[in-house]
């Protein structure tokens, strides 16, 4: 049975929190007088107006604002609630399964277990889990590595079939990420849920973070699992990035080399780098089938060091090295399609100049 890694204490907490209303929503938690406070109140006004659940800007480790709105009573908001929310924690924020923000976790976990030397990502996937995890012939499943799959460059289509040379080209595959977890599963000899607490979740203090099984609609598409989890704890694991590995105490988590390595841009997608998506590329290539080639940087309005994890329904951890800023959003998806360049240009106008 899947286990959540939140305790069973803060399970407790958060099973009788109730609902903050509208009204008793924080507003700006903490402001610092270095940020246009009219400009930080058009971000919030405009992200609240894009369906959103949770926000949260944190720089330089101070809160600089803070939000958690509670879903509207609506069919598609109750329809998002069933199939992406699973309860709230203490503060009022909802634990949302937050789709392929996901495959960021999962690439710190593989990182960690480089850094144990328990994880080659040179050697082909199936000399972990063995061999027949595609649908491909035994040559061509062969030639699929660890790096392939962090990389979305299996040359497998989504249904596992055999479209091109693993490494050749960029191809957005959630089926094919997915068999990183059994390969977790199998250098540690745990479960999922465990191996992400011990490597990283629980050490990390993200104590509102689990793995859930997701209902049948989602759970019977190759990636059954999803990442149940809150503003605040992204905004942790994203702080533990932008500290080059460490917790706030001074333990290390991960090296300093495996982040590198996880935000080096690649050959097929300067936009991507291991699981994570990044914003200083002359191109990029989106998720989907039917991604194209966009010119410029992912994010045009944002700075050019952005990385980000990035799941459907425009979930968002952004984070900006040079900023020591953290940006957390959770909730459906925006009506606005422009939703990322819209944003950061009222971030870039409300934050601190340099």
């Amino acid at each position: 049975m899947l286990k959540v890694i939140a305790t069973a204490a803060l399970l407790a907490v958060t099973a009788c929190a109730a609902p903050p209303s509208p009204s008793t929503a924080p507003a700006v938690a903490q402001a610092s007088t270095e940020w246009n406070a009219a400009a930080l109140a058009e971000v919030i006004a405009y992200v609240q107006s894009q369906k959103t659940t949770g926000f949260l800007i944190i720089q330089d480790e101070k809160t600089i604002a803070e939000h958690n709105w509670p879903l509207p009573d609506d069919p598609a908001s109750q329809t998002f609630r069933a199939n992406f929310v699973h309860g709230q924690a203490h503060g009022g924020a909802l634990r949302e399964d937050v789709a392929s923000q996901q495959k960021s976790l999962i690439a710190l976990l593989v990182g960690v277990g480089v850094d144990k030397g328990l994880i080659d990502i040179e050697k082909p996937v199936s000399s972990y889990i063995g061999a027949g995890w595609t649908k491909a012939s035994a040559e061509q499943e062969a030639a699929i590595t660890i790096r392939h799959l962090l990389e979305m460059t299996s040359g497998l289509k989504e249904n596992l079939t055999y479209e091109a040379p693993a490494g050749a080209k960029f191809f957005y595959n959630t089926p094919a990420y997915a068999k990183l977890k059994p390969v977790l599963e199998k250098v540690s000899g745990q479960e999922l849920w465990l191996v992400s607490q011990l490597w990283f979740t629980k050490i990390a203090d993200m104590h509102s973070t689990g793995w859930e099984q997701r209902p049948g609609a989602f759970a019977d598409v190759g990636n059954p699992t999803g990442l149940v989890t809150t503003p605040r704890d992204l905004a942790i694991m994203g702080q533990i990035i932008l500290d080059g590995g460490l917790k706030s105490n001074g333990a290390r988590i991960i090296s300093q080399q495996q982040i590198t390595a996880m935000l080096t841009p690649t050959s097929t997608n300067p936009a991507y780098g291991r699981l994570w998506w990044l914003n200083d590329g002359a191109y990029s290539l989106g998720a989907g089938a039917g991604a194209t080639r966009r010119e410029g940087a992912l994010i045009a309005t944002a700075p050019r060091d952005l990385v980000a994890a990035q799941g459907a329904q425009d979930r968002k951890l952004y984070l900006v090295p040079s900023m020591k800023l953290i940006v957390v959003r959770t909730g459906q998806a925006a009506p606005d399609r422009d939703f990322n360049d819209k944003l950061w240009m009222l971030l870039v106008q409300a934050a601190p100049k340099n």
